[in-house]
Formats: structure tokens, C-alpha cells, sequence
């Protein structure tokens, strides 16, 4: 703790970038780095003004891929400000049909995609009415069906009389011009 407080004195006395690590024999750390910077800036400046190297191979790749991976979003936030118009007159023709080129091949794959979305949706909606076809007609059915049902009750219950010798079959009927069945005079 007495050492901390001595490198914030000096940090303050001195205008100085101070930083220092302790690790206790318990393994518990204990660091102050001045308000002005970051421990690892200060690592940083340590390793490029003494030449000593604190990372291995293994950190190096890493901070090689993490520049690369920088450099390439880098890249691509051009390209893309180029692709929507801006930034296009530092280009040249070469770089501007390619542009060009690129928008026309991203514009016609759009379009097949939207055909292939109108296709689907006609092809959905002709199966739509093809369904709405055949449920009315079941509808339809249904309701003749009904209609001749409630109908043929209406002539089972609702008969004149005049009708009742039509509905009786004919062996049945009384033969007026039978002999027997003639007036005696």
C-alpha cells in the first residue's frame, strides 16, 4: 500500500506516467496506473523505448490478425460508401465500371428474386381460389341437399287431398269404368 502511494506522489510531483503491478505472495494483485494513461500504453511505450519483447509469438499473431481483421473492415466501409455513391471521386474509370458492374449483377439478382416471390404468391393464390372453388361447391351440394330434404317433408306432411290419389300407387285406385263399381239406374 506505502509503495502505491508512492508512485501516485511521484505520478503527481513529477507530471510522469507511472504504473506499477504487485502480486503478494498470496497471488493478489495490486496495480495503479496514473489517471492520465493505461497500464498497457504505458507497457507498450516500455517495450518500444527499452527493446524488449513482453509478448510471445502467440500475442503477436493475434495483434497481426486483429490489424488485418481493422484493415479489412476498413476496406469493406469503402467499398460500401462507394457502392451508395459517395466518396466516388478519388476512384478510377476502371474502378467505377466495376462498380457499375457489381450494382447492375446486385439489381438483376433482386429482380429474379422478387419474379421468384410473385411467382410463389400467383401460385399461392391460384390454389386460394382453386380451395374457394371447390368449398363453395361442397356448400352448394350441402344446401341442395338440405333444400331437397326439407322439401320432400313438405310433401310428406303438407299434402292437398287432391294430391293424396296421385301419391297412392296405381293397383290401389279405384277403376271407375269397372262394372261393378257402375250406379244401378
Amino acid at each position: 500500500a506505502g509503495i502505491l502511494k508512492k508512485a501516485r506522489e511521484i505520478g503527481v510531483l513529477c507530471d510522469a506516467e507511472v504504473g506499477v503491478v504487485i502480486f503478494s505472495s498470496a497471488g493478489k494483485l495490486s496495480d495503479y496506473c496514473t489517471p492520465k494513461t493505461t497500464l498497457s500504453r504505458i507497457l507498450e511505450k516500455y517495450q518500444t523505448n527499452s527493446g524488449k519483447i513482453l509478448w510471445d509469438e502467440k500475442h503477436k499473431s493475434l495483434s497481426a490478425e486483429i490489424d488485418r481483421v481493422k484493415k479489412e473492415n476498413d476496406n469493406m466501409q469503402i467499398e460500401l460508401r462507394h457502392m451508395k455513391g459517395e466518396d466516388l471521386n478519388s476512384l478510377q474509370p476502371k474502378e467505377l465500371i466495376a462498380i457499375e458492374e457489381a450494382l447492375n449483377n446486385g439489381q438483376a439478382n433482386l429482380r429474379d428474386k422478387m419474379m421468384d416471390h410473385w411467382r410463389m404468391h400467383k401460385r399461392n393464390e391460384k390454389m386460394l381460389e382453386d380451395e374457394h372453388k371447390m368449398l363453395a361447391f361442397r356448400v352448394h351440394q350441402q344446401e341442395v341437399e338440405l333444400s331437397g330434404g326439407i322439401r320432400e317433408l313438405e310433401l310428406g306432411y303438407h299434402h292437398d287431398d287432391r294430391d293424396f290419389a296421385a301419391s297412392m300407387p296405381f293397383t290401389f285406385r279405384v277403376q271407375p269404368s269397372h262394372p261393378n263399381l257402375q250406379q244401378e239406374k
